[in-house]
C-alpha cells in the first residue's frame, strides 16, 4: 500500500510540473508535443489512453519513445500491482529501445530522467539519472520551445534538474 501511494504522489507531482497547454491536439488526433506534456501532467487516465491512441496512430518518427513514456505514466494511474508493473515494464522497453536507436534524442533522455527520478525503488529504474541530466543540460538550447518549457516546469520541483543549470 505504501508503494502505491508513493507511486501516485511521485508521478502526479512530476507530471503536474511538466505542463503543456494544447488539448486541441488531442481532439484532432494529431500528435503535438505540448498536448503530450499536458497529458503527462494531467493524471487523467482517459486522457492518457487517448494520447496513447494519438501516438500509435501518428506518423511521427521515434513514436516508440513517447509511447513508452506514456505507458509508464499510465502505470501510475491504474489499479492492481500486476497491471501497473506490466505497463511499466512495457513502457520501459519501448523507451529504452527508442533511446538505444537514437541516443542523441535529448527529449527521450529528459523523459527517462523524469520517470527515473520518481519511479518507486521496487522497479529499479534509477541508474541513468546522472547521464540523462548531463545530456539534457548540454543540449537544452537545441530543443523545441515546448520541450524547453516542459523541462523548466519540471525543474521547479526536481531534486536533480534546476532552472539555473540552463
Amino acid at each position: 500500500m505504501r508503494i502505491n501511494i508513493k507511486w501516485k504522489i511521485g508521478f502526479i507531482a512530476v507530471f503536474l510540473l511538466i505542463a503543456g497547454f494544447m488539448q486541441k491536439g488531442i481532439a484532432q488526433q494529431e500528435f503535438k508535443k505540448s498536448a503530450f506534456y499536458d497529458t503527462m501532467a494531467s493524471g487523467d487516465l482517459a486522457a492518457v489512453e487517448n494520447q496513447l491512441t494519438v501516438i500509435q496512430g501518428s506518423s511521427i518518427a521515434s513514436k516508440e519513445g513517447y509511447e513508452g513514456a506514456m505507458l509508464m505514466r499510465k502505470a501510475g494511474l491504474v489499479k492492481g500491482a500486476k497491471t501497473r508493473l506490466d505497463l511499466f515494464k512495457a513502457g520501459r522497453i519501448k523507451l529504452e529501445t527508442a533511446i538505444a536507436a537514437d541516443d542523441e534524442n535529448t527529449e527521450f533522455h529528459f523523459l527517462r530522467l523524469a520517470i527515473e527520478e520518481h519511479a518507486p525503488k521496487i522497479v529499479k529504474y534509477h541508474s541513468d539519472i546522472d547521464k540523462d541530466k548531463a545530456i539534457v543540460q548540454k543540449n537544452y538550447k537545441n530543443l523545441s520551445p515546448s520541450v524547453q518549457h516542459a523541462i523548466l516546469d519540471y525543474c521547479k520541483n526536481s531534486k536533480v534538474l534546476h532552472a539555473e543549470d540552463f
